[in-house]
């Protein structure tokens, strides 16, 4: 097993409780119960894969006429054109 290092953690009265509650039908100490979670965390957190967004683009030729030029403002009073006051 290798070594171990005594810590102290805070945890929420109510989660403890499920901890131990849970550890006790399992057969384990809240030890096992802690060790067994944070190795899980542990794993799953190196071996995730990075996020890619999808291309979602619109087959289209981009901003069109009074708007090719990409002035924001332009676009956004168009959209809201019509809407509140």
């Amino acid at each position: 097993m290798g070594t171990h290092m005594k810590t102290t953690i805070e945890i929420a009265d109510a989660l403890l409780q499920d901890a131990r509650d849970v550890a006790a039908a399992d057969g384990l100490t809240l030890r096992a119960l802690v060790e067994e979670g944070l190795r899980e965390a542990v794993h799953r957190r190196r071996h995730r894969t990075p996020f890619h967004l999808r291309d979602a683009s619109f087959e289209g030729q981009g901003l069109q006429g009074a708007y090719a030029d990409g002035d924001w403002s332009k676009v956004r009073e168009a959209a809201y054109e019509g809407r509140g006051t």
